[in-house]
């Protein structure tokens, strides 16, 4: 119990000075996708696009696969998260909303980052398929149900 009591007492307390402090700060900020991105053209176009930014994007963008051959061979995990077949995140395309697939882990920790790794593994069970994109067996089926019902509509037109 002696123990619990000496815890407590090493806990500094907020002053009220401190308070005030707390509320001076800025506060984080959270923008969408499309935000940065409208305000990335603004900027551009006023010319108050920092120089050292601007060539980060351009060698994200030169690097960045084109094709499934440009990035077969590339390392892993992939560093491309905004890619659509990433299994890291996924990026809704109309509202610009970022969900994490996985907020357990870090990206280096998922056996497979690219969906097209594993299409290529081929011949795989319901129960691999949820554990590697981290969804349930049931899930699954129902993506590969109305996948399938989407290229018998696309093949019947």
């Amino acid at each position: 119990m002696n123990g619990m009591n000496e815890a407590k007492e090493e806990l500094p307390l907020l002053k009220s000075e401190d308070a005030a402090e707390l509320d001076e700060r800025r506060r984080s900020k959270t923008m969408s996708r499309k935000e940065m991105a409208r305000d990335l053209r603004r900027r551009r176009l006023q010319g108050q696009v920092d120089p050292e930014e601007e060539s980060v994007l351009n060698e994200i963008e030169t690097n960045r696969p084109k094709t499934r051959a440009d990035c077969i061979a590339s390392p892993r995990p992939c560093m491309f998260v905004s890619c659509k077949h990433n299994l890291y995140l996924d990026v809704n395309p109309e509202t610009g909303s970022i969900k994490l697939n996985f907020p357990d882990k870090e990206i280096w920790e998922l056996p497979y980052t690219c969906a097209l790794d594993v299409a290529e593994k081929g011949g795989i069970t319901l129960e691999e398929v949820g554990e590697i994109m981290n969804l349930t067996r049931e899930r699954i089926r129902q993506v590969e149900t109305r996948g399938l019902l989407k290229l018998r509509e696309a093949t019947d037109k």
